[in-house]
């Protein structure tokens, strides 16, 4: 409770105290007046400790979990007190005394001593599950992080390699298309080629017959030539016999007139 509150108090009792009836006179009135400011202090402090109270009573608060146990030298209180442990120290146990209530106990450094047996647990306190939790759950919000990071990389390679694989695919069908153009440039060449080598053979074939007819010809020629030269010869022989001929019967004829 502040100071402003309490008098403030004090001040609503003096003014309930001045509105009473003051008998005896002046005297009497001083004496009241003095017995009340004594009386407005004590009733302020009262009104001033219950809101303190009050107030503080509003107020929650908790046990700490930091506690220290103590690590004797024997199993009883009377034994020395070797060292305070804090809560969450791991501690190997050697011995337990069910009569006592107490274990032997080794700490992580060496030191062996007697502790309460009812102070240790199995598992370790809840501030080093919690700080173990907390520390889980930062690894598992970073690993977290990782995948979130991993599976965007992932789906950016897998749109890259949807555009790769579509390119691909275009590119086959492109090749498909050119090697169908190849195949039917392949199947007419293959048929021009045949039929060069047809054209080729009918060629030499008739390279041949040229050559035989040519040759015929040759022969004919000089057949015709011999023939036309004897058939010549002949027409000089026929004209020279009917030109010895003809002199002769007309000599005759002339002799036959005469001999008429």
């Amino acid at each position: 409770m502040s100071g402003s509150a309490a008098w403030g108090n004090a001040d609503l009792v003096r003014a309930l105290l001045y509105h009473g009836r003051f008998p005896g006179g002046p005297r009497a009135a001083a004496v009241q007046e003095n017995h009340k400011d004594q009386a407005v202090k004590t009733l302020s402090l009262i009104l001033g400790l219950l809101l303190s109270a009050a107030t503080l009573a509003d107020t929650t608060r908790y046990v700490t979990d930091q506690l220290e146990i103590t690590l004797r030298s024997g199993k009883s209180t009377k034994h020395q007190i070797l060292r305070m442990l804090r809560s969450g120290t791991p501690l190997e146990v050697l011995e337990t005394d069910p009569d006592s209530g107490y274990t032997r106990v080794r700490t992580p450094d060496g030191a062996e001593g007697w502790v309460i047996s009812r102070y240790l647990e199995s598992l370790p306190s809840a501030r080093e599950r919690l700080a173990t939790a907390q520390q889980q759950l930062s690894a598992l919000k970073m690993d977290n992080s990782r995948l979130d990071k991993a599976v965007k990389r992932l789906d950016e390679e897998k749109k890259d390699l949807a555009g790769r694989l579509e390119k691909l695919q275009r590119d086959n069908r492109r090749l498909e298309q050119e090697l169908e153009r190849i195949r039917r440039t392949s199947a007419s060449a293959l048929a021009i080629d045949k039929e060069n080598r047809e054209l080729k053979a009918r060629l030499r074939q008739l390279e041949q017959d040229y050559q035989r007819v040519e040759q015929e010809n040759e022969g004919l020629r000089d057949r015709t030539a011999r023939d036309w030269f004897m058939a010549g010869a002949g027409v000089i022989l026929l004209g020279m016999g009917i030109g010895l001929i003809i002199p002769k019967i007309r000599w005759r004829r002339k002799s036959n007139w005469s001999s008429l």
